[in-house]
């Protein structure tokens, strides 16, 4: 009896995108189908004011643990800091990125990192545009009609959709060297 071997199931190149904050955290996960990228999921993931330093990490930490485990991504990309004139809130920010970082490095994914320049870039073809520029590129580089009919979204949730945009328009380069 000869036995064939079934192909593996082919397992989706789901790439997540993170905008750090610390009051509130873009989440993105889309796929590159073609020559095209699929918006699978995103959110604006808030953590409560009231509650102490240390359980809003542990918040971030948690959720990106989540999106992570249901997921299954094969690329994180994240944002590095831009510095704000006002300190402590650039600290926490570094601080909610560390956890984020934490969370990625622990699943085993690869990581790439970009600047805001460098999203800008990729996303609208001009390095210094503005809010309102990333926001219509990406309404038009993905569907979001499809995914949360009427839902509102924050622009730390737009900041996360390019960042997982950028990843899939130039990580393919630089996989070769990971």
């Amino acid at each position: 009896m000869k036995k064939t071997l079934s192909p593996k199931p082919k397992v989706p190149g789901y790439i997540l995108g993170v905008d750090p904050g610390y009051g509130r955290i873009g989440i993105a996960i889309i796929e590159k189908v073609g020559g095209s990228e699929k918006l699978i999921h995103s959110e604006c993931f808030e953590t409560d004011s009231k509650l102490p330093h240390p359980k809003r990490l542990l918040l971030i930490g948690e959720k990106v643990r989540e999106i992570i485990g249901k997921f299954q991504p094969r690329k994180i990309a994240v944002e590095t800091l831009l510095w704000s004139k006002n300190k402590k809130t650039a600290f926490q920010v570094a601080e909610a990125r560390g956890v984020i970082l934490l969370e990625a490095t622990r699943s085993g994914v690869l990581i790439y990192e970009y600047n805001p320049n460098q999203i800008k870039l990729a996303v609208t073809g001009y390095g210094k545009s503005d809010k309102k520029q990333i926001i219509n590129m990406v309404e038009k580089l993905v569907k979001l009609s499809s995914l949360n009919v009427g839902k509102r979204r924050h622009d730390d949730e737009y900041d996360a959709i390019a960042i997982a945009i950028t990843c899939a328009a130039t990580s393919l380069s630089t996989d070769a060297l990971a």
